[in-house]
């Protein structure tokens, strides 16, 4: 069953642009992912889901708002493990293409790096594709180490 919109809105031309607002998200913002510039997120979001999201206290959620619309996110999952501390798994960045090119990818990933270092995790990473430049570039710009590395996966779903 199917929970949301098939298409998020485009933010309307009307409104006038302005700084956007960095904000991290917690279990009573999902009101916030109800207006969403197209193109921030892969999919529609789903209320179902961000509910789920944000409920779970290693599940970390900053957005960029504009003029009343996210216009950018990122994502992360902190975790443990028996032998290591505390690490911060940075799943993805998205702005909006309207709004690239604007410093709100970067703001959202230094929100983010700081807001591991805040819950104690020693160590932050992500992956991103070879021929993603501009992603590469903001790593890269905010310091992170370029480390080659095989990605698998298993797609449940066939």
């Amino acid at each position: 069953m199917v929970d949301y919109e098939l298409r998020a809105p485009l933010m309307p031309k009307d409104v006038p642009s302005a700084p956007a607002e960095i904000r991290k998200l917690g279990p009573g913002d999902g009101a916030v992912l109800e207006r969403v510039v197209e193109g921030v997120f892969d999919l529609p979001v789903s209320p179902r889901l961000t509910a789920e999201f944000l409920g779970d206290p290693r599940h970390h959620l900053i957005v960029a708002v504009e003029a009343g619309w996210v216009v950018g996110m990122i994502t992360a999952i902190d975790y443990v493990h028996p032998d290591k501390a505390p690490q911060l798994w940075i799943n993805e960045v998205g702005v909006a293409p309207s709004h690239q090119r604007r410093g709100i990818g970067r703001q959202l990933l230094a929100a983010m790096l700081d807001h591991g270092r805040a819950l104690g995790c020693t160590e932050a990473w992500l992956g991103t594709e070879h021929d993603n430049a501009a992603a590469r570039r903001l790593y890269e710009r905010a310091g992170a180490d370029g480390e080659p590395f095989i990605l698998y996966s298993w797609n449940f779903k066939r």
